[in-house]
């Protein structure tokens, strides 16, 4: 049976794309996402990466052979999801929101507070550079995505 790359719809959390590689790969979807999220702060091209296969390969389910259909109905599908983004963060507080956003803007918050206390030369925080900040993304998102697990939900 011949393996098609395709973006996953049930293992999504932005395009499938992670999902869908995991499918063909024969491994875990968080597997992937790390890479891409390691490739993106080391190198920057993971987040390219990303988009750009987001245009490219088909949706779970579609059969498209013109690469220019498929281009279109990718950068549709992107800018109705920013839509969708857009308005949950104009929802009131609760409606729409997940807890890992708020965890992900406070971890957010808390790194740009560390370095700009560094910045202004608090002597108690000058160990804390890029170089050590940095792993805590891919521990952060690791962690959220466990969290997410344990609490149930499991299909993103």
């Amino acid at each position: 049976m011949e393996r098609t790359l395709y973006r996953s719809r049930k293992n999504s959390m932005l395009g499938g794309v992670c999902g869908g590689l995991a499918e063909y790969f024969r491994t875990d979807a968080t597997l992937v996402r790390l890479l891409f999220v390691l490739f993106a702060v080391i190198t920057g091209i993971g987040i390219a990466a990303y988009f750009i296969l987001w245009l490219l390969v088909p949706e779970e389910g579609r059969t498209t052979a013109d690469l220019g259909e498929r281009v279109h109905q990718g950068a549709e599908e992107m800018a109705d999801r920013a839509r969708t983004w857009a308005e949950e963060l104009r929802a009131p507080e609760g409606a729409g929101r997940s807890d890992a956003t708020a965890w992900v803007a406070l971890v957010l918050i808390l790194i740009g507070v560390l370095f700009l206390l560094r910045n202004l030369g608090v002597t108690w925080i000058r160990w804390i550079t890029l170089g050590v900040l940095w792993p805590i993304v891919p521990i952060g998102l690791g962690l959220a995505l466990l969290w997410r697990r344990l609490k149930g939900g499991g299909s993103e």
